[in-house]
């Protein structure tokens, strides 16, 4: 094998790109045999449109517009794949980022619209609950030992719960749904600083975008580049030896789950600033972005810049699935089709892990063939 093939496919960025490639062409495949198997008339078409997405307005107006409108939801799934991705480098599965996401919704509206604060109060009310719920399950995990997915867990409960009650003395008399928040307070709507513009006047894009790609490149310089990031990766790796080497292994635990409830909690808030969707205070099951954070992780590499990449594509797919032809298919497939696709994405560092196998065994009957070689040459 070529020395610069070999370097090529050893390299770890290059690793997880192709095994995000495999994954996502697998799920692909797997559900178009789906909708082959239930009405294989309207298969192509389908999967073609789920791909396609906006691509598919003929109106160049029109495909911007719901580019946007991609773009809008893919900036909250970016924040939870980062506290997702932020924990796991540290050796924690934030689990709970689906109801750290609740809560900063619930506290973001709730600052809007009962309180009547500026969008930048409400951002930061939000971070606050987010990291309030993380320090709980830090603390739980770092000094009472109880694993971190399991309070997590009932933690995603509670948060929705407390967050219906709190949001219902704020809902539209005729509907359970929060009131707009451009209909009661203008200045708690994130400003779009222009950017608006760029996608037909979508109303709904704001500075979220940009933030949320700013809060990427932050916390790759903050794991990669920082003290702090080493000292959080080595407790992650081994808590014994971080603190024989000094480092406080209990409060990086709790700092690290802080920190990854407040950028969940941070998604939220941006999402719901931006006025394209209103909290239902009857919901009764926790919002599907903070799980999806983790399929969003995982297809990205755990690398904060491959999770802006990745995170794009789960909500493009998303949003493609629902413009299927619902004559032909319940409105359930475009789910499916998209569920299908997100699980297969948490099999991207078995991927990783199976090429490096591969790699290794070659490797490893080159040199046994060398030294065969040498030896027999060595008794000539």
């Amino acid at each position: 094998m070529d020395p610069n093939k070999k370097s090529l496919l050893k390299n770890d960025g290059f690793q997880s790109f192709l095994s995000s490639i495999v994954c996502i062409l697998l799920g692909l495949l797997i559900g178009y045999i789906v909708l082959l198997f239930i009405n294989p008339a309207g298969a192509t078409k389908a999967i073609l449109v789920i791909i396609k997405n906006f691509l598919k307005y003929p109106s160049y107006q029109a495909a911007m517009k719901y580019l946007g409108s991609t773009l809008v939801k893919a900036a909250p799934l970016l924040l939870c794949s980062l506290s997702v991705l932020f924990s796991y480098k540290t050796g924690l599965f934030n689990i709970g980022a689906a109801g750290q996401y609740a809560i900063g919704a619930g506290l973001c509206l709730y600052c809007a619209l009962a309180l009547r604060l500026p969008w930048f109060v409400c951002i930061v009310a939000a971070m606050l609950g987010g990291a309030l719920l993380g320090v709980i399950s830090g603390i739980l995990k770092a000094f009472c030992n109880v694993n971190e997915v399991i309070s997590g867990i009932m933690l995603n409960w509670i948060s929705l719960y407390v967050v219906n009650m709190m949001l219902t003395p704020v809902k539209e008399e005729s509907s359970h749904y929060t009131m707009n928040i451009a209909n009661v307070n203008k200045d708690a709507l994130l400003p779009s600083l222009g950017l608006n513009a760029l996608f037909a006047n979508n109303q709904y894009v704001t500075l979220a975008l940009p933030l949320s790609v700013i809060c990427a490149i932050v916390i790759f310089i903050i794991l990669e580049k920082t003290k702090l990031g080493f000292e959080l990766r080595a407790t992650g790796l081994n808590k014994d030896a971080a603190k024989y080497s000094g480092m406080a292994e209990k409060s990086n635990t709790v700092l690290t789950l802080a920190i990854g409830g407040a950028l969940a909690a941070l998604g939220a808030s941006l999402f719901y600033l931006s006025g394209y969707e209103q909290w239902s205070v009857t919901s009764s099951s926790v919002p599907a972005m903070g799980f999806n954070g983790i399929a969003a992780a995982f297809l990205g590499g755990l690398s904060p810049v491959g999770a802006i990449f990745s995170s794009f594509f789960i909500q493009h797919i998303t949003e493609g699935g629902a413009y299927v032809d619902k004559t032909m298919y319940c409105s359930q497939i475009s789910d499916l089709i998209s569920s299908i696709i997100i699980y297969l994405c948490g099999f991207v560092l078995f991927m990783k892990h199976f090429m490096n196998n591969m790699l290794q065994k070659s490797e490893n009957k080159k040199a046994l063939k060398a030294a065969s070689e040498n030896k027999e040459g060595g008794e000539e």
